[in-house]
């Protein structure tokens, strides 16, 4: 079996039945479980978890530990979901996980991300990792990275109206689908507001888990060094994971690394094509898109998204500073025209026809809407990568 056939039968395992982990742990518990191996960090949220993953992994390399990390959805290749201090898992690790889950009879076959989670906790198990930030993929309790036995310490970051139709149909569902996850007695730390607080509150407390609220006064929230990750929103995300360093007793010199060292693709990335600002950013829910126009003066917008997406309420955050508007197809199973016109069904040709434009008044493109739209269109434009100090906004020029 080669890499690519071994990510074609993995991807076409889609999830059959209704969410939870009984089909992950059932793996979990024929790999002889190794979700036992490793304490880890549960990051839950709607917006910012792989920013908070991505600081939490800056600080464990600075802390010398073995660590491991798994985030989701990958831009360019599945390995970058699974990651250790010795790098991206090899292929021919996932090439034997899936020959061997393929050969398996399973009573209920488990799913893409249910196999693409109990594959990181095994390369996380075999690469002796001392400490490992997961992300959540959807929600919290039912989702397969709950099969984590030894949570050390838990980030909420925020609860926003994502994937509603998955996790019950309301911000209250949403939050407790989330906060669902918490462990007792662990510690939770979180930017959450509003009902998604109220919810958490009360799930922390009927658990005896200790609730560490964001407050940038608060010395535990203190930012020692400025965030590498480019955005004012990610000063929050900055701030939850400095606190979860602290509460897990790393020193502030190791937390201060984390946070310059931190790199994120895909997440306000900037290029040069030529004299053009290209911008790419996963944004994929109205928060999420609201804080990211908050970044620009304005801009010439290339959008894609997948159905059951709130398109009306990205788009109601993101055109008004549109100078021009170009719709491409961010990839397999995405929505087409009925995005809106112009249509371009290869995002690098939207890219080039919105970077004509931006030639004639010096604004930047900025691609957005979906992660896949940013992997489709990030492997075109990595030559294309300036320096830029960490931490600077679009707004800063």
């Amino acid at each position: 079996m080669t890499y690519r056939e071994a990510l074609d039968w993995l991807f076409a395992r889609r999830r059959q039945g209704e969410r939870g982990t009984g089909r992950v742990r059932e793996v979990l518990r024929r790999l002889g479980h190794p979700e036992d191996a490793f304490p880890a960090v549960h990051v839950l949220g709607t917006n910012g978890k792989g920013s908070v993953v991505a600081y939490l992994e800056a600080a464990f390399r600075a802390a010398g530990l073995p660590f491991g990390a798994y985030t989701s959805p990958h831009l360019l290749d599945f390995r970058e979901r699974i990651r250790t201090h010795l790098g991206l898992i090899p292929e021919e690790r996932v090439v034997a996980f899936a020959a061997w889950a393929m050969g398996e009879a399973w009573p209920e076959p488990p799913g893409f991300f249910d196999l693409a989670t109990a594959l990181a906790f095994l390369h996380f198990r075999e690469r002796g990792v001392a400490l490992a930030a997961v992300e959540a993929g959807v929600g919290g309790e039912k989702d397969a990275t709950n099969a984590i036995s030894r949570v050390a310490l838990t980030v909420l970051t925020h609860v926003g109206e994502d994937h509603l139709e998955a996790l019950g149909g309301s911000l209250e569902a949403v939050a407790r689908d989330k906060a669902g996850a918490f462990r007792p007695g662990v510690p939770v730390v979180t930017g959450a507001r509003g009902v998604g607080l109220e919810v958490a509150a009360r799930l922390a407390r009927e658990r005896g888990a200790p609730l560490y609220l964001l407050d940038p006064e608060d010395p535990l929230f203190a930012l020692p060094a400025p965030p590498g990750l480019r955005g004012a929103f990610q000063e929050e995300n900055a701030r939850l994971a400095a606190a979860a360093l602290r509460l897990l007793g790393f020193p502030e010199g190791v937390i201060a690394q984390g946070l310059r060292e931190a790199r994120n693709p895909g997440r306000l990335e900037r290029f040069l094509l030529g004299r053009v600002e290209v911008y790419l950013d996963g944004a994929h829910n109205p928060p999420a898109a609201q804080a990211l126009a908050r970044e620009f003066a304005g801009y010439h917008l290339v959008f894609g998204a997948f159905p059951r997406k709130d398109v009306a309420g990205m788009l109601a955050h993101l055109l008004p500073k549109a100078a021009s508007v170009r719709f491409a197809q961010a990839g397999q199973g995405a929505l087409g025209r009925e995005l809106g016109e112009p249509f371009f069904p290869d995002p690098w040709e939207a890219l080039l026809d919105a970077a004509g434009k931006a030639l004639e008044d010096g604004l930047p493109v900025l691609a957005t809407g979906s992660l896949y739209l940013v992997g489709a269109l990030r492997g075109r434009l990595a030559p294309f990568i300036p320096g830029l100090p960490p931490g600077s906004s679009p707004q800063d020029r």
